[in-house]
Parts: structure tokens; C-alpha cells; sequence
């Protein structure tokens, strides 16, 4: 009698937690750009009001992503860690280490955003037309200081992806070369 090895399911949680980081991923990317943007926009321009709508509107889809992707990651440790410990490497505790600040970074990006929007005025963030509560006070004299936060923490958080990219090398060759082989698939190259 032979046993078959049993399929992968197609709702794994770390399929889930994968689908999370992708999607994470590409929002960060529009808000790393429409932030340059922003920052460099000078006089009156038609399209400023609906870019910092957008921008603060991925902030908070983030943010929520963010809340789901922690889940998803507390269920992915719950499975693997109950079986047996992790080998305490210096590899583990660096790529550890590095996961944890990326993580305070994901928080800390968008809520300085939110604090610098808050500061400006109340009922300034909505998720696309949806409003969102405020949870910081109208700070007038504090929008300087959260200006300089939210600039910083997304100078560091930048650093620490493309430190990410380096680390996961292999990782990114592997999903380029998917990405390359399905964009061949459906972009009409033969």
C-alpha cells in the first residue's frame, strides 16, 4: 500500500501570511512614492488635495493589514513553535531582530502620519471617503515635531527594506523569476 503525500492546503496560513506581506508591500511602495511626491510639490498644484487623500487613506489600509498580518503571524508561530523551539542561531536571533524593527517600523510610519494629519486639524483621515476617528489632538505647535517623525521613521524604515531585500536574496531572485515567467505568460511574448 503506498500513502500519498497529502497536497499543501490552499488556505495555509502562511499562504495568507504571504498574500498579506505582497499586498503590504505594494501599498508601503505607493506611499514611499506618493510621499516623495508630496514632499516636492511646490505652489498650488490641481492634484495635491486628492494625492494626500490617497496617501492617508493607504496609511490606514496599512495600519489594518497591519493588525491582520499580526494575527496571521501569531497563528503561523502558535503552529510552528508549538511542535519544537527554534535553533537559537545568531542567523535567527539577526533575522529576528531585523523582522521585529521592520514590524515597529509598519506601525510606526503610519501612525506618525496619523499624528501629523491629527496635528494639522480634526477629521483630516478617511479610509477612500470613509472617515476615520481621530486619535491624536489638534497640535498646532506639535506638527513640526510630527513632520520630523513621520520624515524619519520612513528614512529608517526604507533603509531597513532594502536591508530585508538583501538578507532574503534568494527569496526575491525566486519571485522575480515568477513574476518575470508569468508576465511572459500574459503579456503576449511568445
Amino acid at each position: 500500500m503506498t500513502t500519498a503525500t497529502p497536497k499543501p492546503r490552499l488556505n495555509s496560513v502562511f499562504k495568507q501570511l504571504m498574500s498579506v506581506h505582497w499586498w503590504m508591500a505594494m501599498f508601503y511602495a505607493i506611499l514611499f512614492v506618493s510621499g516623495k511626491i508630496m514632499g516636492e510639490l511646490q505652489g498650488e498644484v490641481s492634484f495635491r488635495e486628492l494625492l494626500y487623500d490617497a496617501h492617508k487613506s493607504f496609511g490606514v489600509l496599512v495600519l489594518l493589514l497591519l493588525s491582520w498580518r499580526g494575527y496571521l503571524l501569531v497563528r503561523v508561530w502558535g503552529r510552528k513553535y508549538s511542535k519544537h523551539l527554534p535553533k537559537l542561531t545568531q542567523s535567527w536571533y539577526f533575522t529576528t531582530a531585523l523582522h521585529t524593527v521592520l514590524y515597529l517600523m509598519m506601525l510606526a510610519v503610519p501612525l506618525s502620519g496619523y499624528w501629523l494629519s491629527n496635528a494639522y486639524h480634526a477629521h483630516n483621515i478617511s479610509l477612500f471617503g470613509l472617515p476615520m476617528p481621530d486619535i491624536f489632538p489638534v497640535d498646532r505647535e506639535g506638527v513640526s515635531s510630527a513632520s520630523a517623525a513621520h520624515s524619519s521613521t520612513s528614512k529608517v524604515f526604507a533603509i531597513l527594506i532594502v536591508i530585508h531585500f538583501i538578507v532574503q536574496h534568494k527569496v526575491v531572485k525566486a519571485n522575480w523569476r515568477r513574476f518575470s515567467g508569468w508576465a511572459t505568460k500574459f503579456g503576449g511574448k511568445s
